[in-house]
């Protein structure tokens, strides 16, 4: 990014809770880091930090010195954490002076980077190969353990910002808070680059301090009391806290704070009724799509211009279109490979996900294509369509579709809360079936044995569902036949 141009006209550039930067200072900060990884010889950066001003001036030094930056997840594990930085021939790693000791053996040197004393460490990496133009690598948790890197350009990344900030405009959005860890590509492009590149104030505080704790822990009063208190324009959400910040609201018999114009929702599915639901709460939710192949996000629904159940309109950077078999194609700002697979990446860039458009142009996203269910009779089912209604009944946080070679569908659920009794959970049930196809509703249904995340084996660290674990734990009850352990991952 090119910060001499950034926040020209804005009187605050970043609101880290201790300091307002003023665009000048904010960019004195970044010109001083990036001497300190010239000096240091960094050639490719890895950074382990929560959010704040450190991230933001290492990240906009790295662009500037053409350094490689590759941001790591605080929630991945110790495995992952080395898998990334041998995968991706870091040479050099900076973390949170608290965090330094997980790795006594290190050389490490405090240094300041905007004002916080960070610890820095040199590696004796192996140089990787990677994909001419490479300026950052992010990592994704995939169904396996070990996280996939894929390599973005400069070019990529700053042509979906720029679609951003076009397509944003009319909003005029000049305070953006920054919900999810800057380590997740869809903040860092979507809740970093786009609102600097338009001049507005990036409010940054730690994620602990806004409820959010590792992957998958939110506490929804606390992060609604936090928006209260900033009053941002904009932020992005993952579905499962928008659902939880909207029970919060109608338990307390409050509506959302006033001031947002903008809550980007992004992830995964939405479903139509929690939409609806935020709307009412006075959340402008606007649920999107993207994927870290095509540097984060394609679509998004805005106020004014939105189909709740659909994930929005192609933004102006994206190209999108359906294949013969459904799949979605995209092309625009792709990708430039994965680490490690030196297969070039073709102009029109398979999802993997099945969508289509309808008449108004909006996109509707249906699901996995390798997760299609063919049931006993020969109808083809997403799992995901009938995950997302599920989710959408009050007493459903989580839900996983069984089905393939089956005469009917089954489903393993999680509640809300503990106290959702059996009966109202089948009520749940009841109502979603009750908007589905006869071939599309849920049979049978069994409680979860434990909540669908990393300390259960249920999802991997990015929250993704760990679907062959799931029906393992559950395969009795349901009546199913169990998969081989080779299949379990």
């Amino acid at each position: 990014m090119n910060t001499a141009a950034v926040n020209a006209g804005g009187a605050i550039a970043l609101d880290d809770g201790v300091r307002h930067w003023a665009p000048a200072d904010l960019q004195a900060a970044v010109a001083e880091t990036a001497a300190l990884l010239h000096a240091t010889g960094t050639r490719v950066l890895a950074t382990l930090l929560d959010n704040g001003a450190p991230f933001v001036a290492l990240d906009e030094a790295a662009a500037q010195a053409g350094v490689v930056h590759v941001p790591l997840p605080l929630f991945f594990t110790p495995e992952q954490l080395a898998h990334a930085l041998r995968a991706a021939g870091v040479d050099t790693l900076v973390v949170a002076a608290s965090l330094a000791q997980q790795w006594p053996a290190l050389p490490w040197l405090p240094v300041d980077v905007a004002g916080e004393t960070v610890a820095l460490a040199r590696l004796p990496a192996v140089p990787a190969v990677l994909p001419a133009g490479t300026a950052k690598v992010t990592f994704t948790s995939g169904s396996t353990g070990a996280p996939k890197g894929v390599c973005l350009s400069a070019g990529a990344m700053q042509r979906v910002a720029r679609g951003l900030v076009e397509a944003m405009a009319p909003l005029d959005i000049t305070r953006h808070l920054n919900a999810l860890p800057f380590a997740v590509l869809l903040e860092n492009i979507a809740g970093l680059m786009a609102p600097r590149l338009r001049g507005a104030t990036v409010i940054t505080r730690p994620l602990a301090s806004l409820g959010l704790g590792g992957a998958s822990q939110f506490d929804a009063a606390q992060f609604d009391a936090a928006v209260r208190s900033v009053r941002p324009h904009s932020l992005i959400l993952l579905p499962q806290m928008l659902r939880a910040w909207c029970a919060h609201l109608q338990a307390t018999g409050q509506r959302a704070p006033a001031g947002l114009k903008l809550v980007a929702v992004g992830g995964a599915a939405v479903g139509a009724p929690l939409v609806r639901a935020a709307q009412a709460l006075g959340i402008p939710v606007g649920e999107g799509y993207g994927l870290s192949e095509g540097a984060s996000v394609q679509t998004l629904n805005l106020p004014g211009n939105d189909c709740p159940g659909s994930a929005g309109r192609v933004l102006p950077h994206a190209r999108l279109r359906v294949a013969d078999d459904g799949e979605l194609l995209i092309g625009g700002a792709l990708f430039s490979g994965y680490l490690g697979d030196p297969t070039p990446v073709p102009y029109w860039w398979p999802t993997g996900d099945l969508g289509r458009f309808d008449e108004a142009g909006f996109v509707h996203v249906l699901g996995r294509k390798t997760h299609l269910l063919i049931t006993a009779y020969g109808r083809n089912v997403s799992p995901e369509w009938v995950e997302t209604a599920l989710r959408g009944q009050p007493a459903v946080l989580q839900a996983i579709v069984f089905g393939d070679a089956q005469p009917a569908l089954s489903a393993v659920l999680w509640p809300v809360d503990a106290q959702v009794t059996d009966s109202v959970l089948q009520a749940a049930v009841d109502a979603a079936n009750t908007g589905l196809p006869d071939y599309a509703r849920i049979a049978t249904w069994v409680r979860g044995s434990a909540p669908f995340d990393t300390r259960s084996g249920y999802a991997t660290a990015n929250g993704r569902p760990q679907r062959a674990a799931i029906q393992h734990a559950h395969a009795a009850a349901l009546g199913l036949v169990d998969l081989p352990a080779t299949e379990l991952a």
